[in-house]
């Protein structure tokens, strides 16, 4: 959300509005679809549970056309390790933006550091969060991080209404080479199909989650409207001076505006632990069944769970430019999670019942895989680029 004002800089104030309502159309969509997806191949294996991302993918090709079955593992395999690179490159864009913050408030006060020394300071207590094993005893640090999150919002849109120029004075549409950067950050903020199935087994009333006015789309809606208005404003307050994050632009002299951002950055800390959370349960199970059992079970876990870290880490170090980031790890997987896959998974599922008699449901699935296929490979290329020009 704080990305957006730059994202709306490489787009323009009528072209990224209008974008970002279509991905968030086709984001949603794309999440009921694995969701009844996930309801049908319950119904079709009679299993008493709703399958997993990864298992929904897998089914669907395992009772989907013929040719679909011999790359059942692969899918599943491939879902995972998208899932596991998108948590893992939240989790490095955590770092940079965690040490952006903090270098910009500590410079103020001449206690001036690089920013490589910063993400140093903080791995330690994004280590030691890490080792935290039950996911109950990280729900008081999801608490705080949300109640920072949200007093971090409230004050940045304040800032950033305050004393608008002219919308005359700000690009419209921006140059179309500039869109793929625009689409990686978006695609980026809107990903989250990872977690819609795990959401919908928790609730108390499943159904309430995917009706017309449901959890997930008054949910989405709210999160669509607060990604345009802090794109819109964000742009149009700094124009080309905005930052990776809103939070950087900040008045640096004022107290409140230096609170907010140390709020902020103590309240992503604390969520590093839950988004490292998913790739841990995902690659842990594999290492206990390639090389365990392990003698020192805790220790070799305390080990994996650190490295995992570790990987993040050095990935920060290596891309310390927050905007570029965040563009580069939407472009390559939240495009995949989010759009290409949930296509892909519709299709196998409808292929053998009569999608000769759909064939607005070939054409619409085709669709969203031209917009994840071009997603992809011109978000990645323009990433990559700008990240290489940078460095």
């Amino acid at each position: 959300m704080f990305a957006m004002g730059d994202a709306f800089r490489n787009a323009g104030l009528i072209a990224s509005p209008l974008i970002t309502l279509l991905l968030g159309v086709i984001c949603v969509y794309s999440q009921h679809m694995l969701l009844s997806g996930a309801r049908e191949l319950q119904r079709r294996t009679r299993s008493p549970v709703l399958p997993t991302f990864a298992e929904t993918m897998e089914l669907s090709f395992k009772t989907g056309p013929p040719k679909l079955h011999g790359f059942a593992k692969t899918v599943r395999l491939w879902i995972n390790v998208f899932l596991c690179v998108t948590q893992m490159g939240f989790c490095s864009v955590y770092f940079v933006f965690i040490s952006d913050n903090l270098k910009m408030v500590m410079d103020y006060y001449n206690a001036e550091l690089d920013i490589h020394i910063h993400m140093t300071i903080i791995l330690l207590p994004i280590m030691l969060s890490c080792w935290i094993r039950d996911l109950k005893y990280l729900v008081p640090l999801s608490l705080f991080a949300n109640v920072a999150m949200t007093v971090g919002i409230a004050v940045t849109l304040y800032y950033i209404s305050q004393e608008l120029p002219a919308p005359s004075t700000r690009e419209y549409i921006a140059p179309w080479t500039k869109i793929p950067l625009f689409f990686g950050t978006a695609i980026y903020s809107f990903e989250g199909i990872g977690l819609v199935l795990p959401l919908q087994n928790e609730m108390k009333q499943p159904e309430q989650f995917t009706r017309r006015f449901g959890v997930l789309n008054i949910g989405m809606t709210i999160v669509t409207c607060l990604l345009v208005i802090m794109g819109f404003l964000g742009y149009l307050k700094y124009g080309d001076n905005v930052q990776g994050s809103l939070t950087l632009n900040l008045p640096q002299q004022d107290i409140l505006a230096q609170a907010v951002q140390l709020t902020i950055c103590l309240g992503i800390l604390f969520s590093y632990a839950l988004q490292m959370y998913v790739p841990i349960e995902i690659l842990w199970p594999h290492v206990l069944k390639r090389w365990g059992p392990f003698k020192y079970s805790s220790l070799t876990d305390i080990i994996f769970r650190s490295s995992l870290v570790l990987i993040t880490f050095i990935l920060a170090e290596a891309i310390p430019h927050l905007s570029l980031f965040i563009s580069l790890v939407g472009a390559v997987s939240s495009t995949a999670l989010a759009l290409f896959f949930p296509a892909i998974m519709d299709l196998a599922i409808h292929w053998e019942s009569g999608l000769g008699h759909l064939k607005w449901l070939l054409w619409k699935d085709s669709f969203i895989i031209c917009i994840g296929i071009i997603g992809f490979l011109t978000g990645t290329y323009a990433s990559i680029e700008a990240i290489v020009q940078r460095l």
